[in-house]
């Protein structure tokens, strides 16, 4: 398998051992599952088919960030505990990831689970000199060193007035006073009133956002594993903090071999966000009686790379192609499969080409229900490989 790799700019080969290991950055449960979560789990559950179809063990890691300001803001708006609201909306992000036939990772980490985690790693920045503690007499925050590493910077490839722009767009806090670089990444956020905290030898606080993928996914994958992944919203200032923390105590080995990422789903040309009221919850097509086969259809339609729009026209054809597979699947006999599934392994080895893997079983469907085929086994095998590589069930 071959992947684009963010920070080298390029399609190149995926090179995991018997154990392939992938670190994809989870939810905040403040909210359900949006169409644009759905398209990056998507991805990465094609990565995981295609390294099982190759008999590799996957080891695949997935955090939640079950403790963070939007999930505190979120219950205090609705009047319910933060803690009830995130279960509620982490079992329907996981019954809604189930109907769509994403494959669940092996691990699935809360980080209110890796505070330990997280401790003893902020200890170790500290102690490396990577990271410090901020003069404030009340709320003694522990922030990391942006110049803690020769190479930050190389994930994103972005200059500094787009760093600068963009972490303050993105959950930084550029203007906190006692930080020696306004881009320092929070690692360690001192116990404040009305605010959960957890004790440890750093004072009563909580984790920042980065470092608490970084703890989870070292802990579990080591240094260098395989694919770090999420949507390209996540690039910088998420992944390049991650990955930074981690190389900061590795010598600057590098956090993952390869940086993957999704592009963005929007609605009838507009971005899709929830500032602008414009989602479309996986949850709410399923209580319209979407199937979900169709909504999977729907979004591998585009290459996962591309920023897409999400349209009646999307779901419409996504609907009428699942009805072309299934109606061709259940024919008596057809043309031979061997080829199809053969083109639908290559085209998503080739850096998860799915519009091209679903033309190819386009091609197979018509000419099925056009000229038929004298093979029995082909209807079977075709549906077999679709639902197995390609996640849709016929």
């Amino acid at each position: 398998m071959r992947l684009y790799d963010t920070a080298d700019g390029v399609v190149r080969p995926v090179t995991p051992g018997a154990t392939a290991g992938m670190y994809v950055c989870g939810i905040t449960p403040y909210d359900a599952t949006h169409l644009g979560h759905a398209a990056t789990y998507l991805t990465f559950d094609l990565v995981n088919r295609v390294w099982r179809d190759a008999g590799l063990d996957v080891h695949y890691v997935q955090n939640v960030t079950d403790v963070d300001d939007p999930l505190f803001e979120r219950a205090a708006r609705d009047n319910v505990d933060w803690r009830e609201l995130g279960a509620s909306e982490i079992a329907l992000f996981r019954a809604d990831m189930a109907a769509l036939d994403v494959l669940p990772p092996r691990e699935y980490v809360g980080a209110i689970e890796s505070v330990d985690e997280v401790v003893a790693f902020v200890e170790k920045l500290l102690a490396a000199g990577a990271a410090y503690i901020v003069d404030d007499a009340e709320y003694p925050d522990v922030y990391f060193r942006a110049d803690a590493t020769d190479q930050f910077g190389y994930e994103s490839g972005y200059d500094r007035a787009t760093m600068e722009r963009l972490f303050a767009e993105r959950g930084g806090d550029p203007q906190r006073p006692g930080k020696r670089d306004a881009i320092d990444a929070l690692v360690w956020r001192a116990a404040r009133p009305d605010e959960p905290s957890w004790p440890s030898p750093l004072g009563a606080g909580r984790p920042g956002w980065h470092i608490e993928c970084s703890a989870i996914a070292l802990n579990r994958l080591g240094a260098e594993f395989d694919i770090q992944g999420g949507g390209s919203d996540l690039i910088y200032p998420h992944h390049e903090y991650s990955a930074a923390h981690a190389e900061a105590l590795n010598a600057g080995r590098r956090f993952a071999r390869h940086y993957v990422h999704a592009g963005l789903i929007g609605l009838d040309g507009e971005k899709m966000s929830k500032s602008k009221g414009n989602l479309v919850l996986v949850s709410a097509l399923r209580r319209a009686g979407v199937d979900p086969a169709a909504i999977r259809l729907g979004l591998l339609a585009g290459h996962y790379r591309s920023d897409r729009m999400w349209t009646d026209d999307v779901l419409d054809h996504a609907k009428a192609r699942l009805e072309l597979w299934r109606r061709a699947t259940t024919l008596s006999s057809g043309p031979s499969a061997e080829d199809t599934i053969a083109r639908i392994r290559q085209h998503l080895a080739d850096d998860l080409d799915t519009p091209k893997a679903l033309d190819a079983v386009d091609n197979w469907a018509r000419q099925a229900l056009d000229y038929g085929g004298e093979d029995t086994d082909a209807p079977a095998a075709i549906a077999a490989a679709v639902t197995a590589l390609l996640g849709v069930r016929l």
